[in-house]
């Protein structure tokens, strides 16, 4: 990483603001801070942040919508910051394009945890994957982060193309849930399996002609799941 990366912290919470913004800055990220979904949306579009961290309840909009809009525009990491801890908010956050999801009260470290890996893919051109994987009709460019099928390109956001590529790397190798959540989200999130059950899904409706029958991403059941690389028996979620 050759700058400081740069943060849009979105929350309406003073109390938020005053913590996380000087913690993110006494690590050398450059911060933006907006209290609307609105504002929000607006300097994410001028400013282009590397990393957003967005709480889903802000005055004038759900954060949801505001996740949702970003990510039909972008592939920034989000990271939800809530209150809200039920399971339903964490799956809908996720389905609509979340990179992850942290509870409050949060611990500072594992926060910051979650940014660092997030992050690490932002600047993976400098140090990360190259090259090339071919799986069938389906080609991963890991230079230039994009995914084909034939001559179709596949839109993935960054998690999506954090687990492909971890599979990919790995190849018809049954790799378990807790590995995978520890390489995708980092070692915090080894109890979160609902981040992988969307994840996979939404992998899945994308990769898959028929996502009720993959032929790629293939479950075996409560171990994890592989990339296959010959056409499987394919076996359900």
């Amino acid at each position: 990483m050759t700058r400081a990366a740069r943060i849009l912290l979105v929350d309406d919470e003073v109390s938020i603001q005053r913590a996380v913004g000087p913690l993110l800055q006494s690590r050398g990220y450059e911060i933006e801070i907006a209290g609307t979904g609105r504002d929000a949306l607006r300097i994410a579009s001028e400013r282009r942040p590397e990393l957003i961290v967005l709480d889903l309840g802000l005055p004038d909009m759900e954060g949801t919508e505001v996740c949702r809009r970003i990510r039909s525009e972008s592939a920034v990491p989000i990271i939800v910051l809530s209150a809200r801890g039920a399971e339903s908010d964490k799956v809908s956050a996720l389905d609509l394009g979340a990179d992850d999801y942290v509870t409050k009260p949060f611990n500072p470290e594992e926060l910051l945890a979650r940014i660092r890996v997030a992050l690490r893919r932002v600047f993976s051109a400098e140090d990360g994957d190259v090259g090339r994987v071919q799986c069938g009709d389906l080609a991963i460019d890991y230079d230039r982060h994009r995914v084909t099928r034939g001559d179709e390109e596949i839109r993935l956001t960054p998690k999506e193309f954090d687990l492909l590529s971890l599979l990919a790397r790995n190849p018809d190798r049954v790799l378990t849930h807790r590995a995978i959540l520890k390489a995708v989200w980092g070692p915090n999130a080894v109890d979160q399996p609902e981040h992988l059950w969307v994840l996979v899904g939404q992998l899945r409706k994308k990769l898959e002609v028929d996502p009720s029958n993959p032929r790629y991403l293939i479950s075996e059941p409560w171990v994890g799941y592989r990339l296959a690389t010959t056409s499987p028996g394919a076996r359900q979620a």
